[in-house]
């Protein structure tokens, strides 16, 4: 699977000073919008993980849910949902992570993943890691095994990958943005 870098960043917009003043916001709604472009990045990660041997997808809230999701059935399992506190209705299991301003907590089902299970964990951009670590936290609590954490931006002048890969964890990106 080939999939057209250029073509997928060019179709990243930069939105500057948002949510706040400094701030160079990679939005990926434009990907979401090209039904061939989205294609093709689902179809590129379907490429990398179908012989990975992955029992199930994790998409982080929100954007992770889409393109996890559309992994999850390109690769004909199940998607388990890594969401924002308060937002799952069954017993969770709670971790909490740093912002820039705070603290903000994840949760996940007790039942999403068994032990043993061969997770793959995706979100649309890694900057800080915060989320990223805590959603890996969550399933190792599980009892999962983490195939890899999946992106399709990486802003690695905000740490996130470097703090990714200290931890052990396994990182694949398809672009990078450098200077955010």
């Amino acid at each position: 699977m080939h999939l057209a870098l250029d073509a997928l960043r060019d179709r990243i917009r930069t939105v500057p000073d948002w949510p706040s003043a400094g701030v160079q916001f990679r939005d990926l709604t434009p990907v979401m919008h090209d039904a061939a472009l989205f294609a093709e990045v689902v179809a590129c990660f379907a490429a990398r993980y179908r012989a990975m041997g992955v029992d199930r997808v994790a998409g982080i809230d929100a954007r992770g849910f889409v393109f996890g999701a559309a992994l999850a059935h390109a690769l004909g399992r199940g998607f388990v949902p890594i969401r924002k506190k308060g937002k799952l209705p069954f017993r969770t299991l709670e971790e909490d992570y740093a912002l820039e301003y705070g603290v903000a907590t994840l949760e996940i089902h007790v039942d999403a993943a068994r032990p043993g299970e061969r997770v793959l964990l995706v979100d649309d951009l890694v900057a800080t890691g915060g989320t990223m670590l805590a959603a890996a936290s969550l399933l190792e609590r599980l009892g999962a095994e983490l195939v890899e954490a999946v992106a399709i931006v990486d802003l690695p002048d905000l740490g996130g990958s470097q703090r990714i890969r200290e931890r052990g964890i396994a990182l694949f990106t398809l672009l990078a943005f450098d200077g955010d």
